[in-house]
C-alpha cells in the first residue's frame, strides 16, 4: 500500500437492454469487519500482469499473483535450458510490479530488472532471474524462495508460479507459413507463439494437464476477487485455464471474477482481434468458465453491443473505463486502472468499506 488515493476515472457499465444497473452481493460473500481489505488474486504473465499488479497494490494489501511458467525466450529460456528450472522472468516482473513507490521499493525494482551487458555468458541475464534461481537451488522450494525474495524487496503482495514444472506452450496456427495460408501447423514455444505471423486457433500445454501449485489453488479458493488479464492472450492469459486444478478452482471459488481486456491487439498473436473476439477464444478453451465483470478501456471498444453480448455468454456485465496512459501508447495507467478496479470492487459485492 502506498497510502495514495488513485485518481478516479470514468467508469460505465454496459447493461443488456432493460436491465437495471445496481450493486450486487458477491456469491457466498463472508461477513467482514469494517475496514477489511479484499483478498485479490491476479492471474497472468509478462507486462500485462505487471500492469494489473501495479494497479491492484494501490488498493489492497492482500494481493497474490499467480504467474505462467511457459516462457522459453531470453534469459529465462537460457536458465531453463541450462539448469532445468522454472523460467523466472515473469515471476521477476511480477515481484518488481509489487515493489512500493518509496526509495527502497523503487531501488530494488530497478535492481532485479537490471540486465547485464557484456561480451560473455552473462550478457542479457536479469539480476532478478539469477537471484530467484539461486534461492530455488539453495532452498529447494519454489514458493518459499519467492516469498523470501518478496520479503527482501518489501513487495506489496505474494507471487506464485501456476505450476511447479516447466511448461511448453504449443499452438495450432493457420497460415504460420505464408506460402501455405490455409494449412494449420503446430508451433512450439511461448516466444514463437507470441510472434507467429499466422492466426492462432488454439493453444495447449506440454505436459498435458500439469499439476498446479497448491498455494495458488488455495489462494483462488480463498479470494474475494480474481482478476484474469490483461496480457498476451494465448501465451499469458489462457494458459491458466489449461491447468486442470487451477481451472477447477476458478469455477468453484466463491470469489467474483473480472476479466481485464487489452488496450489493443497484440502483433502476431491477436492481430485483428476485436474485444469480443478475445472473449470468444477464451470461451473455446474454457467453455464452463463464468465471469462477473469484463473491464475494457472505453476508447478500445468500437462495438459495445457486441462486447456486451459476448460477456453475457459468461454471465458477465461490461464495465468501460478510461485506463490507458495519455501518451498514446497501448499501456495501462496504474492509477487509472487502480481506480477502475476499486470502483468495480465497490459496485459488485462490496460489504462495508474495504479500507
Amino acid at each position: 500500500m502506498t497510502g495514495r488515493t488513485p485518481r478516479l476515472g470514468r467508469l460505465r457499465r454496459v447493461e443488456p437492454e432493460g436491465r437495471v444497473s445496481r450493486p450486487v452481493q458477491a456469491r457466498g460473500a463472508r461477513p467482514r469487519r469494517r475496514g477489511a481489505q479484499p483478498k485479490v488474486v491476479a492471474l497472468g504473465g509478462g507486462m500485462g500482469l505487471s500492469a494489473s499488479l501495479a494497479a491492484l497494490r494501490r488498493i489492497t494489501g492482500d494481493l497474490t499473483a499467480v504467474v505462467t511458467v511457459a516462457d522459453d525466450g531470453g534469459s529465462s529460456g537460457r536458465l531453463r535450458d541450462e539448469l532445468g528450472v522454472l523460467p523466472p522472468g515473469d515471476l521477476r516482473k511480477a515481484l518488481a510490479a509489487l515493489c512500493g513507490d518509496d526509495d527502497w521499493g523503487q531501488t530494488w525494482a530497478r535492481v532485479i530488472q537490471h540486465r547485464f551487458q557484456s561480451q560473455g555468458e552473462i550478457n542479457g541475464h536479469a539480476v532478478g532471474n539469477l537471484l530467484i534461481v539461486a534461492l530455488w537451488e539453495q532452498l529447494g522450494d519454489h514458493v518459499l524462495a519467492l516469498d523470501l525474495v518478496g520479503k527482501l524487496l518489501g513487495a506489496h503482495g505474494r507471487v506464485l508460479p501456476m505450476s511447479a514444472v516447466p511448461l511448453e506452450l504449443q499452438a495450432l496456427v493457420k497460415g504460420h507459413d505464408p506460402e501455405r495460408p490455409e494449412d494449420v501447423d503446430t508451433v512450439c514455444g511461448q516466444a514463437t507463439v507470441a510472434l507467429t505471423p499466422g492466426e492462432v486457433q488454439s493453444v495447449h500445454l506440454v505436459p498435458v494437464d500439469p499439476p498446479a501449485v497448491p498455494e495458488a489453488v488455495a489462494a483462488v479458493l480463498d479470494a474475494d476477487w480474481v482478476v484474469l488479464g490483461p496480457g498476451s492472450w494465448f501465451s499469458s492469459v489462457i494458459p491458466h485455464l489449461l491447468v486442470p486444478e487451477l481451472l477447477d478452482a476458478l469455477m468453484e471459488t466463491k470469489a467474483r471474477r473480472v476479466l481485464s481486456l487489452n488496450l489493443a491487439p497484440q502483433p502476431g498473436e491477436t492481430d485483428g482481434f476485436s474485444p469480443q473476439r478475445h472473449l470468444e477464444v477464451l470461451g473455446r478453451h474454457a467453455p464452463k468458465l463464468a465471469l462477473d465483470v469484463v473491464l475494457a478501456d472505453e476508447a478500445a471498444v468500437p462495438d459495445r453491443d457486441s462486447l456486451s453480448d459476448a460477456a453475457k455468454r459468461f454471465g458477465a456485465t461490461v464495465e468501460l473505463a478510461t485506463v490507458a496512459r495519455t501518451d498514446g501508447t497501448p499501456r495501462h495507467d496504474p492509477e487509472l486502472l487502480a481506480a477502475a478496479y476499486d470502483r468495480i470492487f465497490r459496485m459488485h459485492g462490496r460489504i462495508g468499506p474495504w479500507r
